[in-house]
């Protein structure tokens, strides 16, 4: 997809609204609660945000504590950890970018010859 079409469809849903999901979420809402209010009693009448789904709702996770939710899930389901237990940021030192327990990689310079 190009940059001119990525940049129409995003016009297009700023004039029309949200597209897939969030758009299906926010029609399902609003259904939802027309039958509801149509099946009431008395009180309050229920609006579309009673129904919509409220995604995101979680902090964002820093990588160890994805790692520790890992582990967890691991354990519940029987799994082994082939890691090196303690040292969660591999051997040498804490390097968010690398498995624990991978290798650091050098890069070669491409203009030093040998």
């Amino acid at each position: 997809m190009s940059s001119a079409e990525l940049t129409d469809w995003m016009a297009y849903e700023q004039i029309t609204g949200p597209l897939g999901g969030a758009r299906d979420d926010l029609l399902m809402s609003v259904l939802a609660a027309v039958i509801s209010n149509a099946n009431r009693g008395k009180g309050r009448k229920a609006r579309p945000s009673d129904f919509l789904p409220k995604w995101d709702r979680n902090k964002r996770m820093d990588w160890q504590d994805m790692l520790a939710a890992v582990r967890g899930i691991n354990a519940q389901m029987g799994g082994t950890d082939t890691t090196k237990t303690g040292q969660e940021g591999g051997q040498r030192g804490n390097d968010p970018g690398r498995a624990p327990g991978a290798p650091r990689r050098r890069r070669r310079r491409a203009d030093r010859r040998d």
